[in-house]
């Protein structure tokens, strides 16, 4: 088989690239959920508290006999989960490339995945080595879940329908994420309705977001198809094949510049999303009631932003799209900085800002970049590019913390992030994408 007919296929299979196309936004349906509910809302307090029940009288616990901070757990626990998964990324990309068998590695993630958050039900008392171990799992698996879910990109998609296909799959998680943070609040708020504690109704919330990740997968394992490899290859251990997949990047030097830009601007997005709620909470005085409304509206928000940058990028092109929505970053950061504190009202406009250029800016340089991927290599590159989405997000955060411990302010460290939206967007700029599509051995589109 050659390397365009594993790229796109043939015009005859319209229709079933359509049922694919649909049981692909069904993956984002069912595991953004554990995004927003899990990740972004319930797990941090509550694996926290957890931690702090078991703690010494010095505030400590100690998991393998290591002294850590019980308000520190959550931290590592995650930090360490990334580990894991830049671990594995690669090998398991590799591998789906070379034995066209994605589908089961995807099945093997997710479930993986949905079983460790559905066990979270069962971390209540002192358990904190419990949560942190499934958290670990379940962010670990998540991430490799969805360097394979974005890999089905290229093959599902032809160029002209990227833009537009990624933006759906972004709005179809963000849609999710907004009914089941909606019914989670429901369940949390008025629990004492429900006859249920307030740590059981927590329990039961982070419980359900596995239940609907496992559910709802069935959909795309159902309509997604596996494809024959152009050829076959013994994969490498972990790093070898980490080494390998950088080495084979370096020969196609304009994708890996976009991937630099990615890095860099994603960095300052992730950072964005992660500190809001310290920056709301901290500097501005707000409630915790106000964090979880302003994550909801980001939640809703971001369907509309990710369809209309869909739409604008058919019109402008995907990289002027992005580069528009840099600067929407940039101007979003200004006016958080000038927030008046104790009025939550600025705060949701905030939000607004940040939930209209979220979804969007993500999903155009997903599809930005699988143009960018050369032919038959979709997941292993696609590792690459979900570890800077996952992996590599730590700088944003490290100038974050050091821009408050310097000034004693968090609005002089919000500000500091736009250093990562003005480097992104010279990077992004320098990028000749049409060259950079042509020398990956791809078709370049009339409009990218």
């Amino acid at each position: 088989m050659g390397a365009d007919t594993v790229r796109t296929p043939p015009a005859d299979g319209a229709g079933e690239l359509r049922r694919e196309q649909r049981g692909w936004y069904a993956y984002d349906w069912a595991c953004s959920v554990y995004s927003t509910s899990v990740l972004t809302v319930f797990l941090g307090p509550y694996l926290t508290s957890v931690a702090e029940s078991a703690a010494d009288a010095a505030g400590y616990v100690h998991p393998l006999g290591i002294p850590v901070r019980a308000g520190s757990f959550f931290a590592y626990s995650v930090s360490l989960s990334v580990i894991v998964a830049v671990m594995a990324m690669p090998l398991v990309g590799a591998a789906a490339d070379r034995t066209g068998r994605k589908k089961p590695l995807l099945a093997a993630a997710a479930y993986l995945g949905a079983t460790a958050t559905t066990a979270m039900f069962f971390l209540d008392g002192d358990r904190y080595l419990l949560g942190g171990a499934l958290l670990v799992v379940a962010n670990a698996a998540h991430s490799v879940a969805m360097m394979l879910y974005n890999s089905y990109l290229p093959q599902i998609a032809p160029p002209e329908q990227r833009d537009a296909v990624s933006s759906r799959g972004w709005a179809f998680g963000y849609a999710a994420g907004s009914l089941v943070l909606v019914i989670n609040l429901v369940l949390y708020t008025g629990h004492d309705g429900f006859g249920v504690s307030e740590s059981t109704a927590v329990r039961i919330c982070l419980a359900s977001a596995g239940l609907w990740w496992g559910a709802f997968a069935l959909i795309p394992l159902r309509r997604l198809r596996d494809r024959r490899p152009a050829a076959r290859e013994a994969a490498l251990p972990g790093f070898r094949q980490l080494a390998a997949t950088v080495r084979d990047m370096r020969r196609h030097p304009l994708t890996l510049g976009f991937l630099l830009a990615y890095l860099v601007y994603n960095d300052g997005i992730q950072t964005v999303i992660s500190q809001a709620s310290v920056y709301g909470s901290e500097e501005l005085g707000l409630g915790q009631s106000t964090l979880i409304g302003a994550v909801l509206l980001v939640q809703v928000l971001a369907v509309a932003g990710a369809l209309t940058m869909g739409r604008l990028a058919r019109t402008y092109g995907a990289k002027r799209t992005i580069l528009g929505s840099l600067v929407a970053w940039t101007l979003t950061l200004v006016a958080g900085y000038f927030l008046p504190a104790g009025a939550p009202a600025w705060f949701f406009v905030l939000a607004a800002g940040i939930g209209l250029v979220l979804g969007g800016s993500q999903a155009l340089s997903r599809s930005l970049f699988s143009h960018l991927v050369p032919p038959g290599k979709e997941a292993e590159y696609f590792s690459a590019y979900e570890m800077s989405d996952r992996g590599m997000s730590w700088l944003g955060p490290l100038l974050f913390g050091v821009a408050y411990q310097l000034t004693g302010s968090y609005r002089d460290a919000i500000i500091s992030l736009v250093a990562f939206f003005v480097i992104g967007f010279a990077l992004l700029a320098r990028v000749p994408v049409r060259r950079a599509i042509a020398e990956s051995g791809n078709p370049v589109p009339d409009r990218i």
